[in-house]
């Protein structure tokens, strides 16, 4: 068979493509089929002994039958467990996830802190653009970055920061000071974590996204429990333009 994707012949897009990542959450759903497969793991066995003890007529009909149904339902009580395992994987599984969400923040709220040091410094030597000052004290005012404010708080520590560093190359005796030269570099030091820590949380997500949908045992129980698929880390339509700039 040929494949089906031939990068050779193609067809290819010449303008390219620009992709984004969907912001919805997908719930989690199942069937008649997965009901019917749980009550067969519970009567098949069963019900297959007591029609071959009928049709036989061996003696000792009624032990078979009974051997048979403490045997049949054995598939029934293994899939319980192994239900409860799934859900137990679900829950540790979305603690890793918050945990990864936590680094993230700690990893932001620490240059958050940068830029304030760095902005109390320059602010004694230049007039600081109002943007700039008008971010900071959103941030100063802003309290501890959560899951409702931690792309707010990006797009400003962002914005601040690609404001105040042009002014601080513009200076010389300030990009000197060891202060604010220590300063840039933690930035930039933070900047990398936080895009480690958010590939490390998008596998995470990933993850979590492609178990819940794997049948039977897993996708059951994250249809029970009403799971959905969860949102990776996406950037804004300013940062998206700002990658699109011309650095030198």
């Amino acid at each position: 068979m040929a494949n089906q994707l031939d990068e050779i012949t193609g067809p290819v897009n010449g303008q390219g493509q620009d992709v984004r990542v969907i912001n919805r959450q997908l719930p989690v759903t199942v069937g008649f089929g997965s009901i019917l497969f749980e009550i067969a793991l519970w009567v098949t066995i069963p019900i297959l002994v007591l029609i071959f003890a009928l049709v036989s007529g061996v003696q000792d009909s009624g032990l078979i039958i009974a051997l048979g149904c403490i045997l049949g339902i054995l598939p029934g009580i293994i899939f319980i467990f192994m239900k409860i395992k799934a859900k137990n994987y679900f829950q540790q599984l979305e603690q890793k996830i918050q945990a990864e969400a936590s680094n993230i923040d700690n990893y932001l709220e620490q240059r958050v802190q940068i830029l304030q040091n760095v902005v109390g410094l320059v602010n004694r030597a230049v007039e600081l653009d109002s943007n700039v000052m008008t971010a900071v004290a959103a941030l100063r005012s802003g309290g501890r970055v959560d899951d409702t404010n931690r792309n707010q708080v990006v797009e400003q520590v962002n914005t601040a920061f690609g404001r105040l560093f042009p002014q601080v190359e513009a200076y010389p005796e300030l990009k000197a000071h060891n202060a604010i030269a220590d300063a840039m570099q933690q930035n930039n030091y933070l900047q990398r974590e936080i895009t480690a820590a958010r590939t490390v949380y998008n596998s995470r997500v990933t993850q979590w996204n492609t178990d819940i949908f794997s049948w039977p045992t897993k996708m059951i129980v994250a249809a029970r429990e009403k799971y959905t698929t969860r949102i990776p880390f996406t950037i804004s339509d300013d940062t998206r333009e700002m990658a699109r700039a011309k650095f030198f």
